[in-house]
């Protein structure tokens, strides 16, 4: 039964809630151990409500899950977790996550209740329209970066995180969301998802390649911006902007040419070319901000 429960929480898609740490590495905080583990808390927290929406998820969609050849495997939709056992599940994980967040402090305890809200929303109506739903998505990771940010403040720091930054995140999301409905137009669950009968595949491909291009700029744009360049001491950061198109250009790659995207979480683990590009981002990121050249 713990397993099956695991299992409806979605670790695997937990990666997604490291968005929590980009103020931790951009604020030049990570080498502060009391404030790592106040952002380390703060994923975790995220990882819980994440996974109280899965199981909310899961319960909602039990027979239409049923009704689906991959879908039905999942632990409610093939009864290998009772319905009762599985609201419980739920009531304990969001009551453990709202509780972590409120010791954390008040405003990510804010954040984290407009993260929460924001996918009872999805849940409920948005993601059965056209483009709201990936809009969502992809706000649901700028909240994720917010309360990074405001997690780190309620421990007492000074941090504030870049608007540029914030919107290389809705657009990176963006990018991801709709790279896993172009894969859901391939695959055969168009009536599965009623916001899928106002996509077409040109639509997708079209949308992407201009967020694609959006979140390029925008990161272009952090890196030398006044501001960013002030406050790490270094105009180096234009040398991570490589890394950046190669990871996007791979991604559109494996979208649009290989029928990838239908997780956007287990390609950064399975695709070779995103994770190395992905670590190595991040080691010169780290090397630039922590011992300037």
């Amino acid at each position: 039964m713990f397993v099956a429960i695991l299992k409806t929480l979605r670790p695997h898609q937990w990666t997604k809630n490291l968005v929590v740490l980009a103020a931790l590495v951009f604020s030049l905080n990570f080498g502060d151990a009391g404030l790592a583990r106040v952002a380390f808390e703060a994923v975790g927290v995220f990882c819980l409500l994440s996974g109280a929406v899965y199981l909310l998820n899961d319960l909602k969609d039990r027979e239409k899950d049923r009704l689906h050849p991959i879908k039905r495997q999942r632990p409610i939709a093939s009864g290998a977790l009772p319905v009762p056992v599985a609201l419980l599940a739920f009531v304990v994980v969001l009551a453990a996550g709202l509780a972590a967040a409120a010791l954390l402090g008040p405003r990510f305890l804010a954040v984290s209740t407009a993260y929460l809200a924001l996918n009872l929303a999805y849940s409920f109506v948005l993601r059965s329209k056209m483009l709201l739903d990936v809009m969502a998505i992809a706000a649901g990771f700028v909240l994720r970066a917010l309360a990074g940010t405001e997690v780190l403040v309620d421990a007492g720091a000074d941090v504030r995180i870049s608007p540029w930054l914030l919107m290389c995140a809705f657009f990176l999301s963006l990018v991801l969301a709709l790279g896993k409905r172009r894969h859901e137009l391939g695959a055969a669950e168009d009536g599965h998802r009623k916001s899928l009968r106002g996509y077409s595949v040109a639509l997708v491909d079209r949308l992407t390649t201009l967020a694609v291009g959006v979140t390029l700029v925008s990161y272009s744009i952090y890196s030398i911006w006044p501001e960013t360049v002030e406050k790490f001491g270094t105009e180096n950061l234009i040398y991570t902007i490589p890394f950046v198109f190669y990871g996007l250009a791979r991604y559109l790659y494996l979208v649009t040419e290989r029928d990838g995207g239908g997780d956007p979480s287990e390609m950064l683990i399975t695709d070779r070319g995103i994770l190395i590009t992905v670590v190595l981002w991040f080691l010169v990121i780290v090397a630039i901000l922590y011992w300037p050249w």
